[in-house]
């Protein structure tokens, strides 16, 4: 019973963690579509008029989406940990504290990367004032890189640790405070190694579509929960991908 109470607590906690984020993602939705253009802030449409405040509103807006999508497909694995420093004796609260706080430091890494990557998007032209993609060939050039990613063996390799949690923590397993934050370091590289590519295919959705969140969302985590070989699901998702971005090409 312990066991079931601590694990259901923590739980509760990344539960309250994703229904926030997604809470805010709600509010910034709602915002965009009741404010007139003029009123609301938007990034600046050229890069050299960037200021830090921008930089910083769109690294918050790209960590909170990050936390938002990939949490939930992280729950197995962070339940899986509980269970472990269960076993153990372990301090649960505080080590699972420590690697869940690891995992979403890799995505808030790989935030700053988006932030990037979107402000030099900008200055192509490829994303309009309201963040939604409006250049075809850019878009389907996007798809093809999720698709094509999908194919290779470091994605298949990667979405084989998170597929297999305790499998994962039986071969990584580190003892204390700084090798619970290793593990979830290591488990957010796999993570990023496995889902960056489709992270991008919200520049072609629009960067704040929270439909395409969702589904994006929902795939993450078919891909990781789907007891079938990591290799079909990956390469059936990026036959996909490339016939979306063929079907952008030629309509």
């Amino acid at each position: 019973m312990g066991w079931f109470k601590t694990q259901t607590s923590i739980l509760a906690i990344v539960l309250a963690w994703v229904f926030t984020a997604w809470g805010y993602l709600f509010y910034q939705h709602n915002q965009m579509i009741s404010q007139p253009m003029s009123s609301m802030w938007m990034p600046p449409s050229e890069p050299l008029a960037w200021r830090f405040i921008d930089f910083a509103l769109v690294y918050f807006m790209w960590a909170v989406m990050m936390a938002a999508m990939m949490l939930p497909s992280a729950i197995p694995m962070i339940l899986a940990f509980v269970r472990v420093c269960r076993q153990q004796n372990k301090a649960t609260y505080k080590l699972t504290y420590l690697f869940t706080s690891a995992y979403l430091g890799i995505w808030l890494l790989f935030s700053g990367a988006l932030t990037l990557l979107q402000w030099q998007m900008y200055g192509l032209a490829w994303l309009s004032p309201m963040m939604d993609n409006q250049n075809s060939i850019s878009a389907a050039g996007i798809l093809f890189l999720a698709g094509f990613y999908q194919f290779m063996p470091i994605k298949n390799a990667c979405l084989t640790h998170c597929k297999t949690p305790m499998g994962f923590l039986l071969n990584e397993w580190q003892d204390g405070g700084a090798g619970a934050f290793n593990m979830g370091l290591k488990h957010g590289a796999y993570c990023v190694g496995c889902c960056w590519a489709q992270m991008l295919i919200m520049f072609v959705v629009g960067v704040m579509n929270l439909l395409g969140m969702a589904l994006i969302t929902l795939l993450v985590i078919a891909e990781k929960s789907i007891p079938l070989q990591s290799q079909l699901i990956c390469k059936a998702v990026g036959a996909a991908f490339v016939a979306w971005g063929v079907a952008l090409l030629i309509a």
